[in-house]
């Protein structure tokens, strides 16, 4: 019985990581709103917010790890690599703390504050990377589009976990 929950937990985290996969992909194919770069809409968060709230956070970690890295491998640069992995893992540390504070009829602050976090650590990468400050001139925009986006993709993921109730991974039990 113990094999039978661990296969499904697997295939629910599979599951999950090619749906992600798929929105990040199909979000390169979205010409930028703002023509900053960096600011994109991240409709992939919507599947993170989602594994850390109903599947768990150790799942979480594994499913935007694996789609980071899927993309990189699909689509990506090394760099982007860097820009992705460090925003995501931002990103993805603090929704986790919030949760311990946000309810679940505040998901979509969630998803802004890992919209903000995951900015702030693309902005981390690029000051390495151009090895001045100069960079940071583009805080202000990204600030600003990440929380219109965190909280339009928070809005969806709250109503996507208010509709589905967990169902996805529960029902796989």
């Amino acid at each position: 019985m113990r094999m039978r929950s661990y296969a499904r937990r697997i295939a629910i985290d599979a599951f999950l990581t090619a749906i992600a996969l798929a929105l990040s992909i199909a979000e390169s194919f979205i010409p930028p709103f703002i023509p900053v770069p960096g600011v994109k809409i991240g409709i992939a968060n919507i599947v993170t917010v989602y594994a850390i709230l109903e599947v768990g956070k150790t799942d979480a970690v594994q499913i935007l790890l694996t789609r980071i890295f899927l993309s990189f491998i699909f689509a990506g640069q090394t760099v982007s690599l860097l820009f992705s992995l460090t925003g995501g893992v931002m990103c993805l540390i603090l929704m986790c703390i919030m949760t311990r504070v946000i309810s679940k009829d505040q998901i979509w602050v969630l998803s802004i504050i890992g919209a903000l976090a995951h900015n702030i650590g693309q902005i981390a990468v690029a000051v390495i990377l151009a090895g001045n400050k100069t960079v940071l001139l583009y805080l202000p925009v990204l600030i600003i589009s990440g929380i219109i986006t965190g909280a339009a993709t928070g809005i969806l993921a709250q109503i996507f976990i208010s509709r589905t109730h967990g169902k996805i991974y529960k029902n796989a039990r």
